[in-house]
């Protein structure tokens, strides 16, 4: 009996134990889940048999699950601009002085970018930063801007990797999105960005320019700042909020991507369609100079007409290099 026991003892495989700090949790912006998606899909190709648990980064979390976390072998930060300066006035991570105690050297950044351009990191966010990020494990973030942030503080682990939701963008990738022009576009908007002369120019500009357009409604809050600018345009068909709604429409033959919604065009591009994105603050911005995606600043809207008037070739340049070091970087023995 003592030796069937070590027997079954020593087949008996080990499991890895995965905590992902997920923004799509309690969201109401679906670029979160675009995020996750891609985030969720890469981890699992490399834990592909282990324990995933998520948890809130939008949400305030409590002792419970504080204590949770503590338990896991490594969280992943899954994506997003939740980085700041200033962590006890900007709370799009809802993360406090308390969670020192928890996730002390447990948190591994996973394609992080910063909330928007800021000024020096102050001592209560770097304090909570050096403390819960991981000093052994390489941090992945999605730009340049942010990689230079994070070592102002001595956080030297970690590398500009791009954002996850672009690693499927290789060369092979790029020659399956059209060259030329389609018969119809998808377009979004940014409610909490608002420009309603830029805005409407662009709606203008591809309302003359399409046969249909349609808008996705990315969050709840887009179709109210759409019925505020929208005017006597009249042949623009909304997009329900869902993923589902957005895929199918970006699976149909002969559409364009061109909007104000980052992660829009990131999945416009990850269905091999052709895409132009209008920033409207630091986040793709930042992406485009780092990978040249295919970005203008909103208020160079005319400068659309040129790209639908004209071949454009997807050319994403991925730092492999940083992608392929930290995936490797994060196997667990």
């Amino acid at each position: 009996m003592t030796n069937l026991r070590s027997a079954r003892k020593k087949q008996q495989k080990e499991y890895n134990d995965i905590g992902i700090l997920n923004p799509s949790i309690g969201t109401s912006n679906l670029g979160d889940l675009i995020i996750y998606d891609s985030v969720y899909k890469k981890l699992r190709s490399v834990y592909p048999d282990d324990l995933f648990t998520n948890f809130p980064t939008q949400l305030h979390t409590s002792y419970d699950a504080m204590d949770l976390m503590r338990e896991k072998d490594l969280l992943f930060v899954s994506g997003t601009n939740l980085l700041s300066s200033n962590l006890e006035v900007r709370h799009q991570w809802k993360i406090h002085r308390s969670h020192k105690k928890f996730l002390k050297n447990k948190v591994v950044l996973m394609g992080c970018g910063w909330w928007q351009y800021q000024g020096n990191i102050n001592g209560y966010t770097k304090s909570i930063y050096k403390t819960i990020l991981n000093k052994d494990v390489l941090h992945s973030v999605r730009d340049q801007y942010t990689f230079e942030k994070l070592k102002s503080i001595g956080i030297d682990n970690v590398v500009n990797t791009s954002c996850p939701t672009l690693w499927g963008l290789t060369p092979e990738k790029c020659k399956l999105v059209p060259v030329s022009k389609g018969e119809e576009v998808i377009t979004t908007l940014t409610f909490y960005h608002k420009n309603a002369d830029l805005d409407f120019k662009m709606l203008k500009i591809l309302s003359e320019n399409y046969s249909k357009v349609y808008l996705w409604i990315q969050g709840l809050s887009d179709l109210n700042y759409y019925d505020e600018i929208r005017g006597d345009l009249n042949n623009i068909e909304l997009i329900p909020p869902t993923i589902e709604a957005f895929d199918e429409m970006l699976n149909k033959s002969n559409v364009d991507y061109i909007g104000t919604r980052l992660h829009a065009g990131v999945r416009a591009l990850q269905k091999n369609v052709r895409t132009l994105i209008l920033a409207v603050d630091n986040r793709a911005i930042e992406i485009g100079k780092d990978v040249n995606l295919n970005v203008i600043k909103r208020e160079d809207v005319n400068d659309c007409i040129s790209f639908i008037e004209n071949d454009y070739v997807t050319d994403i340049k991925l730092p492999q290099d940083n992608i392929d070091k930290w995936l490797k970087a994060i196997k667990l023995k």
